[in-house]
């Protein structure tokens, strides 16, 4: 208030003066100078002295998690917001690390290689794994005398076991051999000759599908062209598995399986061996079965019980497996989703035909319920998986076309 009320003049004249004063005396302005330098130079050592404090080590990371959880923890309405709140931060700190990483020139950071491998060499990373099997002791690199092309893979019980002898030497060395034993007796088939190159795994009461979908990965069975999953009630007089691939690599079928025998065991039109064939991939069905000829299950269609996938369309097929539908009912009419064009790629071999035995080996692993036979339980957890696989499908699928945009196709398929 009080420079407000100066007059212009009284107050030009102070400033003349001030400055009139340091001009007057010259050894306060260099006692100014030389005091401001001191101190720039006495910072900068202090500044060299004090260590760079790493800022993981302080776990800055883990605190405001943990204060996001509290967030999200004390009412219903704001959880969703802490989650995505805590992902956002995982993702930048995530994006700061990576990015701290590949500044500094003596840490390995290689986004290209598998998820979570990023900070090895590329020379080192073994992204993909085998069946084969090797010695406890020489030279790793003499351990494989040859390395089988195909994997087959048989759910089995120990009372199937002649059953799967006669199906086992159907198939050449040039098969790598997995059981999955559902019965829990696996170390009991040793009167076999095969049974040393083949491998096993036991879980019980668990089905084909439960052990495919967490034994055979895709970068499990990378090595193999072919892979089959196969059941272990089949009769093979009429089956020899070079022969099968053949054809198949001949068709250019992509998920195939051989015929099944006319007159036994048989559901669908589609499988039922023709004579006067060597592959078939369309049929007729029922009328009102088929919505279009070229749609499962007229066409684009196998069974579950006796498949054979190539490498490629396993990839696919595995990831749609799901984890709790243990009996696989559905995945055929859902398996021409993976290869395209479906009605080309996926076909039965009629030259190379099987036998459907109808051995209820599996449903009698079930358990007694109300009165009713285990089989029972087992079938109606069947009927009851095919409807749930239909409707996750299709609630996907609508989804997906949601979130892009545009309208899903018009098409519908017999189940």
């Amino acid at each position: 208030m009080c420079v407000q009320n100066m007059e212009p003049e009284t107050v030009h004249r102070k400033g003349i003066l001030g400055r009139s004063a340091m001009v007057n005396n010259p050894n306060e302005t260099m006692r100014v100078i030389i005091t401001v330098l001191v101190g720039i130079i006495f910072g900068f050592f202090i500044g060299k002295s004090i260590p760079v404090l790493p800022l993981m080590k302080l776990n800055i990371k883990s605190a405001l998690t943990h204060d996001f959880s509290i967030v999200g923890n004390k009412s219903t309405g704001g959880s969703t917001q802490s989650i995505d709140a805590i992902s956002s931060f995982k993702n930048n700190t995530s994006n700061s690390t990576e990015n701290q990483i590949m500044t500094d020139s003596s840490k390995i950071w290689i986004p290209s290689n598998p998820k979570g491998a990023e900070r090895l060499p590329p020379g080192i990373v073994a992204s993909e794994s085998d069946f084969y099997l090797r010695r406890l002791w020489g030279k790793p690199s003499e351990d494989l005398t040859s390395k089988p092309k195909y994997l087959v893979t048989f759910a089995v019980g120990y009372d199937q076991r002649n059953n799967i002898d006669a199906a086992v030497k159907k198939f050449s060395e040039n098969f790598t051999i997995v059981l999955f034993h559902y019965d829990g007796r696996a170390s009991e088939w040793d009167e076999f000759e095969w049974l040393k190159r083949a491998i096993h795994v036991s879980a019980k009461k668990q089905s084909k599908w439960w052990f495919a979908k967490r034994f055979l990965h895709p970068d499990i069975v990378a090595p193999y062209d072919f892979i089959f999953i196969w059941d272990e009630d089949l009769g093979v007089e009429h089956f020899v598995a070079e022969e099968f691939i053949k054809l198949v690599k001949k068709h250019g079928l992509e998920i195939s399986q051989p015929g099944l025998e006319p007159n036994r065991g048989l559901t669908w039109q589609m499988t039922k061996r023709r004579g006067d064939h060597e592959v078939h991939k369309q049929t007729e069905e029922k009328p009102g079965w088929c919505s279009d000829p070229r749609l499962p299950p007229c066409a684009a269609f196998v069974e579950i019980m006796a498949p054979v996938f190539s490498r490629e369309a396993w990839r696919c097929v595995w990831h749609m497996i799901q984890n709790d539908l243990v009996h696989g009912w559905g995945l055929d009419f859902a398996l021409q989703k993976c290869v395209e064009p479906a009605h080309e790629k996926i076909g039965v071999v009629d030259a190379q035909w099987i036998v459907h035995q109808s051995v209820p080996s599996l449903g009698n692993q079930g358990q007694v319920e109300n009165g009713k036979a285990p089989w029972q339980g087992v079938r109606a957890r069947c009927r009851r998986e095919w409807k749930m696989f239909q409707t996750r499908m299709a609630d996907a699928e609508k989804s997906y076309y949601k979130a892009m945009g545009i309208d899903p196709p018009n098409f519908t398929e017999r189940h």
